[in-house]
């Protein structure tokens, strides 16, 4: 019985495991895989902290006055977003953060008259609402009064920050709350 000769193997037929081009297609796509989710997760923001307010003395911030204030405060201070205020919060005080992670905008309705507001201090007019800086040279934030409203307002802001977060407050506290004449204390 006459056999039959084997067939030449060919270069093409003594691999082992898929096409070459299929090996190059599946690499690249799992390339590009990677390269979606890891900038997907660079994308992500990391969650916003809560802003810790400390506790300070503000009898009136249960006023009539600072739960209107309070209740028509905006998202948005400028480039600074409202944030959530970590458990306990103080009475009437709100926050906002600005995208960099600097300190914060921190505003305290009802507090005491400050005791450096005299006659004869310097006041500043922004967007119709009188406001009495608050001096602390040994920190990077300074922290502003109204003294012009029925209740005192604190805001303490970066000093970088700039004049947006307080015109958009003034026009908001403008709005909400009316204008009375000013009460100092007395010279010392």
């Amino acid at each position: 019985m006459p056999t039959e000769p084997l067939p030449v193997a060919s270069e093409d037929s003594t691999r082992d495991g898929p096409p070459r081009a299929f090996l190059i297609a599946a690499v690249v796509v799992a390339v590009v895989a990677i390269g979606a989710v890891l900038a997907i997760a660079a994308s992500r923001k990391a969650p916003v902290q809560p802003v810790v307010i400390a506790a300070a003395p503000a009898p009136q911030a249960d006023s009539p006055s600072c739960r209107d204030l309070m209740g028509a405060l905006p998202e948005n201070l400028g480039e600074f977003h409202r944030v959530a205020a970590a458990e306990p919060v103080p009475p009437g005080a709100a926050a906002w953060r600005g995208e960099a992670d600097n300190y914060p905008v921190i505003l305290r309705c009802g507090i005491d008259r400050p005791a450096e507001f005299m006659v004869g201090s310097p006041i500043q007019m922004v967007n119709a609402v009188q406001w009495f800086q608050l001096d602390d040279p040994q920190t990077d934030r300074s922290t502003w009064v109204t003294v012009d409203r029925p209740v005192y307002l604190a805001l303490t802001l970066p000093k970088e920050s700039g004049p947006t977060p307080i015109q958009a407050l003034s026009d908001v506290i403008a709005r909400t709350l009316p204008a009375v004449p000013i009460d100092p204390n007395p010279p010392r």
